[in-house]
This record gives C-alpha cells, structure tokens and sequence, in this order.
C-alpha cells in the first residue's frame, strides 16, 4: 500500500521538463514586467490622475511631470544608460512630431480635448512619452532577456522599409494608404528573423514578426483604456466612448517595427563603428 501511495504521488509530481519549463516562464514574466516599468507606471498614472487635474496643475501637465520623474528615476538608479536615454529621447520627438501632425486642423484624426499650460500645436507635452514608452520597453527587454536576432535583414533595408512606414501615417492623408503593401514587405524581409531571447538558462525563440504583432495587441489595448478615460479622442468618441478601431492595431504592430529597427541600427551602429576616445 505504501508503494501504492508513493507511486501515485510520483505520477501527480510534475516533470523536470515541466518543471523547467515553469521556472523559466516565470523568469520571463518577471523579466517582462521589468521592462515595461515606465510604461506600467505612467499608464498606472493615467488611471489614477483625476481629469481635473491634481492641486489645481491640469492632467496633462501632471502627467508631464510624473513622466519627467519616472525618466529621471530610471536613469539615476541605473537601469537605463544615458545612451539610452538618448535614443529614448529620439522615439519622443518621432512620436511628438507625428501627434502634431494627426491633430492638426487639417487632419484630426484624434484630439486632445483637455486644456494644459504645456500644449504645443495643440498637442500636450506628455504625450511624446507614450511613443518613448515603446522605445524604453525594446530596450530594457533588450538588455534583461539577453535579446538577440537571428537572420536579421540588411540593416540598410530594414532602414528603408522602417522610414517608408513612418512616412506613411502622414502621407497616406494625399496620396493613399500603401500600409498594407508595406506591412507585406515587411513580412517578407523578416520571414526568416526570430527572436533569441533567454528568461533565465535556456534560448528560446520566436518569429520576429509575431512578436511585433502581439506588441501592437497590447498597446491596442492600451489605447483603448486610454481613450476610455477620455485622455485623448478619435472622431467617433466625441460623443460616447466606443472602442479603437482594430485597423488601429496593425498601425501600432507597424510602428512596434519601426522602433525595433531603430534600436538595431542603433545598436550595430554601437557595435561596428570605432569612435576615438
């Protein structure tokens, strides 16, 4: 009977593979949640800012200022490099440039309805960060996950196409939306790409192009909670809240594309120029 018992409880243990398996995603849970701390705690801030704004400061503003603070906090405690921050601060003015244009009178293809003493064109300051958030995400993950390529594209292709998909979201207002032939291309550039990334002792791996697209799921889910709460607008939100648009979501998977090239570029630029001290 004992050796019943024993058998039975061996038969309900778990595996070593599954074991392993388990310990290694939860590494990368871990390591995930750890990446997207700016993005975790400026959208916790969305939340819990009030629309009418804290101590008399606007909402806008206040979340400018908390998104300074999380900035400066990750670069004072170390867990992001002043490199870093630089290319941080060129998906902020990629991004900021690209609101301006969206929001313009000509355009509207969103707003921000709330008044701030830091709007620029009619776009508040903070929102730069909302595209930052994307970059500093790439880049942590980057780092903690011990990221790497394989078949990565000719850096000046993967260049190419990237620019062509940020030109888009503002030519296709005259000349039509080429999105798709874009997206098509970009498919076919990194059919072969795959992630490497290591949660804890094992590689794993996973097509490239389905990474950038469950990125662009969750900043699409993200976007909705964010309109939700009345941070920004789409036309057809003036007057009641409904949902974003699923079209929405490829934009984000082709933007996701478009930062992850700028930080490999960034990154085999670092790696294979030679710059004198």
């Amino acid at each position: 009977m004992p050796e019943f018992a024993r058998a039975q409880t061996a038969g309900m243990a778990p595996t070593p593979g599954l074991r392993d398996f388990a310990i290694e995603f939860f590494h990368f849970v871990q390591k995930e949640a750890s990446a997207c701390l700016f993005a975790g705690l400026f959208f916790a801030s969305v939340l819990l800012v009030p629309r009418s704004g804290v101590l008399g400061l606007p909402r806008y503003d206040a979340l400018l200022v908390i998104a300074l603070a999380i900035q400066a906090g990750l670069v004072w405690s170390g867990r992001e490099t002043f490199d870093e921050l630089k290319a941080i601060g060129l998906f902020h003015v990629l991004g900021f440039a690209l609101e301006v244009f969206k929001t313009s009178s000509g355009i509207q293809s969103w707003s921000y309805p709330d008044a701030a003493y830091t709007k620029v064109f009619g776009v508040p300051l903070f929102s730069g960060f909302m595209y930052a958030a994307v970059g500093s995400y790439i880049i942590q993950a980057w780092r903690l996950l011990d990221l790497r390529i394989e078949h990565h594209p000719p850096y000046w292709m993967a260049g190419l196409i990237a620019t062509a998909i940020y030109l888009n979201f503002f030519t296709h207002h005259f000349i039509g939306d080429y999105r798709w032939y874009l997206a098509a291309g970009a498919i076919g550039l990194y059919a072969r790409s795959q992630i490497v990334f290591r949660p804890l002792r094992r590689d794993r791996r996973m097509p490239l192009a389905l990474g950038l697209v469950l990125v662009g799921f969750f900043i699409w889910l993200a976007e909705n909670i964010g309109t939700f709460f009345g941070l920004w607008a789409y036309p057809h939100q003036l007057g009641a809240w409904a949902a974003v648009h699923v079209t929405k979501w490829s934009a984000w998977s082709l933007l996701v594309l478009m930062s992850f090239t700028i930080v490999t570029n960034l990154k085999h630029i670092k790696a294979t120029v030679h710059v004198p001290s």
